[in-house]
Order: structure tokens, then C-alpha cells, then sequence
């Protein structure tokens, strides 16, 4: 077998295709590996510069910021609170408003029974 400048190759179109696709799906795929791990790579690094951030915190800020969040806490809480006691108030008003109305009703009723000579 001589090969030179001159020898002549003869393929399928079908099986010249097939291979290039083949490369290509090779690329692609070593292209979405080498992306995929520097993505980890970079969130691994941030992940343990965000601990090594942390662990330089002082114990007094670490208090605090816990301290801050039980505020946050206990305010939304209260917060809660308050709403309900403001509906309490309004329910109260209007049922005190309705019990004042029933009195004078019965006071009026009790009035038309002494006018009528039958209340002793």
C-alpha cells in the first residue's frame, strides 16, 4: 500500500457525517463537563471563603446577631399580637354598642308594661 499526495480516499457521505457528528457531540459533551466542574469548583471556593469569613466572627457579634434575630422574632410576634387585639376591640365596641341598644329596648318594653298598669 502507497500513500502519497496523490492517493484517493473514498467514504459513505453516510459514515463522514456520522463522524462528524460524533466530534461534535464530544465537544459538546467535554465542554458541558469542564463548565459543570468549574461551576462546583467556584461555589466549593466561595462556600468555605463564606465559613472561614464566619469563623473569624467574634463571640460578642455571633450573640448579637443571634440576640437581633430573636428580636425580629419576638417583634413579629407582637406584631401578630396587636392585630388581634385590634379586631378584639372592634368586636367588643360593637357587641358593647348592641348590649347598650338591647338595655334601652328592655327599659322601653318595661315602660309599656308599668303604663299599662300590669307591672306590679
Amino acid at each position: 500500500m502507497k500513500i502519497s499526495e496523490n492517493t484517493s480516499v473514498s467514504m459513505p457521505m453516510k459514515n463522514m457525517v456520522g463522524i462528524v457528528i460524533a466530534v461534535a457531540m464530544g465537544v459538546f459533551a467535554y465542554t458541558e463537563v469542564t463548565s459543570r466542574l468549574t461551576s462546583l469548583e467556584t461555589s466549593r471556593e466561595l462556600f468555605q471563603a463564606d465559613l472561614l469569613k464566619k469563623s473569624e466572627q467574634k463571640p460578642t457579634d455571633q450573640e448579637q446577631f443571634m440576640l437581633i434575630e430573636d428580636i425580629y422574632k419576638t417583634v413579629e410576634k407582637l406584631e401578630k399580637t396587636q392585630e388581634q387585639n385590634m379586631t378584639n376591640k372592634v368586636n367588643i365596641q360593637f357587641l358593647r354598642d348592641q348590649l347598650e341598644k338591647t338595655l334601652a329596648d328592655v327599659e322601653n318594653l318595661k315602660d309599656k308594661v308599668r303604663a299599662n298598669g300590669n307591672g306590679h
